[in-house]
């Protein structure tokens, strides 16, 4: 099954390509793109079996999204993100769950888990209030997930948690005007105070132990990976299909180029644009093989029963954020050599840097955290593995 939406995706890139404008324009993913990725079953590639989901194997989800962010960054960003959702909401408890597919298989999550509500602890669950920014794709999504500090009666953090709210429960502030990844929708979520119920939420401390109540019901081993592992590497994946896509576009031009400042030379004779070509293949192909070597790694000690050791999920850690960086670094060094053509309006490489760079400021991006609680770990310092 897997292998079919894959190839459903692949026919779709040219119409994606050519939504892309459109995408910037509205700031929005236009509608028939999500109901045509929809209908390839792109969105239950990490949904459960038992939800009409396809559980499949991360890699393909991966794989999807590099080639949808290779036609259009925007779209390969709310793709990621509201697709890595299932196999969250597969962690629940099976309230939750019924609530989300009970009626409706096709229903979509948003997200945004940066702690920034505050949930104060009351009779059979929470208050939570507050407002979340960088929400993408939010207007197609029927819940959102949020992240939140739990207070008790003291004013003490006891916990940090997601909670699910369902759309009834939220306002939408359309506040998304910005240079990249502008098709992304990444609007503001505010709630004011509203009940959300214990089977409602998920301790971050408990997905931290690769634990969710869920699993009980979810028995797959897909759900016993770490959550920032699958989570991350969902921010990563897209910049690297952005670099795909920018890459492809710039030998294409450069086949076609002539060089009037060099008398007319034909840009695929020069010697230095084929170093510079071989040099950002390289590390695109490299991005993209720690990545998903990593998850490998992870998924074989999870066959086999194995705890997975901090030291992996830090490197997985380590190779996402680099593979951020080497894909960026590539994109770059391919748009410097593109020529002012590159600069118009509409061109797949400005858009491509533009996005690339947008969804490198991602928190999960952050280069020197990451690289930093790898190398404290290898020199024997304790790192807490919650955010790990």
């Amino acid at each position: 099954m897997s292998q079919a939406v894959l190839d459903g995706v692949r026919d779709l890139l040219p119409t994606l390509r050519e939504r892309a404008d459109e995408a910037e324009r509205l700031r929005v993913i236009p509608d028939a793109s999500i109901k045509e990725l929809e209908e390839t079953g792109f969105f239950r590639l990490l949904q459960p079996k038992r939800f009409d989901g396809f559980e499949s194997d991360p890699i393909d989800f991966y794989k999807a999204v590099r080639d949808i962010a290779s036609a259009c960054g925007s779209t390969g960003w709310v793709s990621s993100v509201i697709g890595v959702h299932p196999w969250q909401v597969a962690l629940f408890p099976d309230e939750a769950q019924q609530a989300v597919w009970g009626e409706d298989t096709s229903t979509r999550l948003s997200s945004s888990y940066a702690p920034t509500g505050k949930a104060s602890l009351t009779d059979g669950g929470y208050q939570l209030s507050g407002k979340w920014s960088f929400s993408s794709g939010c207007d197609h999504a029927q819940w959102v997930l949020l992240g939140g500090l739990v207070f008790n009666d003291e004013g003490q953090v006891v916990d940090f948690k997601t909670f699910m709210v369902p759309r009834e429960s939220y306002q939408i502030l359309d506040v998304w005007n910005v240079v990249g990844l502008r098709g992304t929708g990444s609007n503001d979520i505010v709630v004011d105070d509203v009940f959300i119920p214990e089977a409602f939420t998920l301790s971050m401390s408990d997905t931290g132990r690769c634990f969710g109540p869920g699993q009980q019901q979810n028995p797959s081993n897909l759900y016993k990976l770490p959550f920032h592992s699958i989570f991350t590497s969902t921010i990563t994946t897209p910049i690297i299909g952005i670099a795909t896509g920018a890459y492809a576009e710039h030998v294409e031009m450069q086949q076609k180029r002539v060089r009037a400042a060099y008398l007319g030379e034909k840009a695929a004779l020069d010697p230095f644009a084929a170093v510079r070509i071989a040099r950002a293949s390289s590390e695109i192909d490299a991005a993209w093989a720690l990545l998903m070597n990593n998850i490998r790694e992870e998924q074989a000690l999870v066959e086999k029963g194995e705890k997975i050791p901090l030291s992996l999920r830090l490197k997985v850690r380590r190779d996402q954020v680099l593979g951020t960086a080497r894909a960026i670094e590539a994109i770059d060094s391919l748009f410097e050599a593109s020529g002012g053509r590159a600069l118009a309006e509409g061109t797949y490489l400005q858009r491509a840097w533009r996005d690339a760079h947008a969804g490198r400021v991602h928190a999960a991006n952050d280069p020197e955290r990451a690289l930093q609680m790898y190398g404290a770990s290898e020199f024997g310092h304790k790192i807490d593995p919650g955010m790990y």
